[in-house]
């Protein structure tokens, strides 16, 4: 299992990014799929969950009406649209299947400043 996160980078308050993390593997179009984040000293939190055909998605209460998460089973890739970034959206940004819980990409870093 492989997942490759990316699109991170520098982003004013208010602005936006949008983040894609590539899988492999497994049979990504089977499986839910999560992005997290982890912020410096803190401990690493659910951000949001799409179901394997997309039809059905969650957030962090933090996070809804600025955050999208999406998937494209024909690309293996899952993303997430991140509108409004505020201080507080600073972390590292992790995908995750909870069907290989232990599996964890690199991360991608997004830092909010002006």
């Amino acid at each position: 299992v492989q997942l490759v996160e990316s699109g991170g980078g520098l982003v004013q308050p208010g602005g936006s990014l949008r983040l894609s993390c590539a899988a492999s593997g497994f049979t990504f179009s089977r499986y839910t799929m999560r992005w997290y984040r982890q912020a410096p000293g803190k401990e690493r939190e659910l951000v949001a969950t799409i179901a394997s055909a997309g039809g059905s998605t969650n957030y962090a209460d933090f996070v809804k009406g600025r955050f999208t998460i999406s998937r494209d089973n024909a690309k293996n890739t899952v993303y997430l649209q991140m509108n409004s970034l505020k201080f507080e959206d600073m972390a590292v940004y992790y995908c995750n299947t909870p069907r290989y819980p232990s599996s964890w990409g690199q991360g991608t870093q997004v830092t909010v400043s002006s």
